[in-house]
């Protein structure tokens, strides 16, 4: 199988691991009786730090996952997937790997500056993808 389709599994497994800890803690709070089911609101920050963390680092999973997985596809549509085009791939889940663990690490200043490289490189990364797909593709 090709790296980029691995980096690409490896980006959705760990958004859905991600997932699977903040489903984990709620089902947790409401078994407890400490929470109702309704009382986790969506974009409010609610939990402890730790949770809001991990939730925020799910939804930056979410909401980057659909980006990654259309230039990886597009890549295998046209027939780009080489090793450049690969590792860049795995440069992007590195990236997001260690931006969520930064996440989950704490709300510092350094946390906060790695997360922010981490997240740099992957839109780097993206966008270096795109050139790819067009360049050899014979778009530009």
């Amino acid at each position: 199988m090709n790296p980029a389709i691995i980096a690409l599994i490896g980006f959705a497994t760990w958004t859905i691991l991600l997932g699977v800890g903040v489903i984990s803690i709620r089902t947790f709070k409401v078994l407890k009786g400490e929470k109702k089911s309704n009382e986790f609101p969506s974009g409010m920050e609610h939990g402890s730090g730790f949770y809001w963390r991990l939730n925020r680092a799910h939804v930056n999973c979410v909401e980057n996952l659909p980006i990654f997985a259309t230039l990886v596809l597009i890549g295998a549509f046209v027939g780009v997937l080489d090793s450049t085009f690969a590792l860049v791939c795995q440069i992007i889940l590195g990236a997001r790997l260690v931006q969520s663990l930064a996440h989950l690490s704490s709300g510092s200043e350094m946390a906060v500056n790695v997360r922010f490289t981490g997240f740099v490189t992957q839109y780097g990364s993206f966008i270096c993808l795109i050139w790819q797909i067009l360049h050899k593709s014979g778009t530009l």
